[in-house]
Formats: structure tokens, sequence, C-alpha cells
């Protein structure tokens, strides 16, 4: 079988699983952001290996795909993501979001935990993505796929979430997201030569999953939540503190998300 007949095989039995709800967008929640998926009404959970997709293995990933309404638009949640540092494969990193596209989905708006790499940043804010640097060392695509990456993030819903921020009071930077294989923190010389490629912040996660999701033609917008603020001379962190900051900060989030729903379903 090839590798899209078993993304149609796998979308097929997904589709039968959530029948008769038929979700428009595929939100993926980074660490500590899992809480958003209770918030789907008429909901229908399924295991990713019980339709034979990989399930995350990290701590803050509960690894469950849930279908229902969110905010009047018709969803499918990936609550917990797979990563390269996991010992998988690229394929198995962006296999939601392929499966998601044959389903019918046809945006992508996904989130995740970043560390900040700026001195006017904060340890829980909001950063939609403008842009990003791969330097996982890998992509999943194979072949003569050259796929157009000048716009990844969509001009059009990231005007829609600043719209969705103001009238919220929801203040949101907008910035290049750093996608790195993991799982290690960054060393301070790191954050340096991160900040000297025109990085705001840095995380483990995305950049494969958007790459796949343009090349499926999804429209796409990203965020990040940001957990920590790496400063001049190295800050410590760990995976509690990402959590918990992602815990006290993902209300806002939530509302962020809820409301580009609402806009894109209005």
């Amino acid at each position: 079988m090839s590798g899209q007949e078993h993304v149609a095989a796998i979308a097929a039995d997904l589709a039968e699983r959530i029948a008769p709800r038929r979700p428009g967008a595929l939100v993926t929640l980074g660490s500590g952001l899992g809480p958003v998926a209770d918030e789907v009404a008429d909901a229908v959970e399924v295991r990713p290996a019980d339709v034979g997709l990989p399930a995350s293995t990290v701590p803050g990933h509960a690894g469950r795909l849930i279908a229902g309404t969110l905010a009047g638009q018709e969803v499918l949640v990936q609550r917990g993501r797979v990563h390269r540092y996991e010992g998988v494969p690229a394929d198995d990193v962006v296999a939601t979001v392929r499966v998601a596209a044959a389903l019918g989905c046809t945006a992508f708006l996904v989130t995740n935990a970043a560390g900040g790499v700026r001195d006017e940043q904060s340890p829980g804010d909001l950063m939609a993505l403008s842009d990003h640097l791969n330097l996982t060392g890998d992509t999943p695509l194979v072949g003569p796929q050259f796929i157009d990456l000048g716009g990844a993030y969509d001009a059009e819903l990231r005007e829609r979430a600043r719209s969705v921020a103001a009238r919220e009071g929801i203040a949101l930077r907008e910035g290049v997201y750093a996608g790195v294989r993991g799982p290690a923190y960054e060393t301070p010389a790191e954050v340096a030569m991160l900040r000297g490629m025109g990085a705001d912040a840095v995380g483990m996660s995305t950049v494969l999953e958007v790459i796949a999701a343009r090349a499926a033609g999804l429209r796409v917008w990203g965020c990040s939540l940001l957990t920590n603020v790496h400063r001049p001379g190295g800050t410590p962190v760990d995976h509690a503190e990402v959590l918990a900051a992602a815990e006290q900060a993902g209300p806002s989030l939530a509302t962020l998300l809820r409301g580009l729903l609402a806009d894109a379903a209005g």
C-alpha cells in the first residue's frame, strides 16, 4: 500500500468512527493546552492508535483525537502530537495533518508551547506565527514537491486573529518561530544564534506539520504560547515549568481560538 493509500484508508476509518461529523478545520494543541479540547460539543473521541495513527509519549500530550463542534465550527482536535525527538520519522509527525486533509479539512490551526528569545517578551505572551525557520534538519516531503512557503501562514487568518485579539483585549505578538529537533533545551550560544537568524521564539514542533499542511493545500494559522523566555547568559527551564506556564496562559489562547473559529464559521 502506498503512502497516499495508507492515509486514505485511515481517513476512511476515522470518518466512519466520527460520522456524521464532517470537520472543516484541524486544531492541534501544544504542551499543556489540552483542556481546550474539553470545550468541544457533541464530541466523539478516538485514540490515534485505533485508526493506525502514532500517539505521543510526552507528558502534557494526552494523545487523543476529538471530533465535534467548537465555536460553531466542526473541528477535529489533535490533543497531543508526536515529535521527531520521540524517535519517529517525519511521516509520523505529520500523519494527522495528512489524514485531516484527506478527511476534508481545509484549515489547520496549530499551537505550541515555545521559548521566547527576545528581551521584550514575557512568559505567558501569545505570538502568532508570521513565518518559521525549519532547523530540524528534516522534511516530510519526498521527491520533487516544490511547495511555495512564501505565505505559509495565511495572511487573512492572521488578520482575523488580530481582530479577535483586539476585540477580546488579548495582547497578541507576531513573530518568527524556529523549529528545532530537541529534546534538549537550547544553550545560551544557540539562543544567540537564533536571535541573529531572525527568530523570535523556539520550539520542537510545528514546522514539519505546516510544511505538510501547505503541501496538502490547507490554510494555516499558527500561535506560540511563550512559556519561558531565554535571557542573555542563559535561563534555566524544565518541562514542568513549561506545562505550568501553559496552564496559566492557556485560557487566553483558548479564547483566541474560539474567536478565530467563530469568525471563520460566520
